[in-house]
């Protein structure tokens, strides 16, 4: 692969209870456990800052795939949950789950478009067969 960009972060302190940083100070952020885990939920987590990246990323491959088919995506809007559980070898894994709405196409052509952008994402390519992601378009 060639690199047509790199992002760079370092995590410090203790994991989930720590801090994040990209090498550019656009994002600098307190993490925390999730109350439901366990911990203060007083700041951010891996799992949201997860969510936001991929849901980003995949409107931007929608996007790019509907543009190539002239396909009209004014409006258009991608929700992502990204959960955490435990697997059946002690350690965790995530699901993720994207809502795909896309207000002016008719859901078979929504459908269509969601389903090539999924193969499109680099998100949903590093992704594929290691994690369940579910794709659901909405009439909203």
């Amino acid at each position: 692969m060639k690199a047509l960009y790199t992002a760079e972060a370092l995590a410090t302190g203790e994991g989930r209870d720590g801090h994040g940083r990209t090498s550019d100070g656009k994002v600098d952020v307190d993490l925390a456990t999730p109350t439901e885990m366990g911990g203060s939920g007083n700041g951010t987590n891996p799992e949201q800052l997860f969510a936001v990246g991929y849901a980003a990323c995949y409107h931007s491959a929608l996007r790019l795939v509907a543009g190539q088919a002239k396909a009209n995506v004014d409006d258009s809007t991608v929700g992502s949950r990204v959960s955490i559980g435990k697997d059946n070898e002690g350690g965790f894994q995530l699901a993720v789950e994207l809502e795909v709405t896309l207000p002016h196409l008719d859901k078979a052509e929504a459908q269509a478009l969601a389903d090539k952008a999924h193969k499109v994402c680099p998100y949903s390519n590093a992704t594929r067969g290691n994690i369940d992601v579910t794709i659901t378009v909405t009439d909203d």
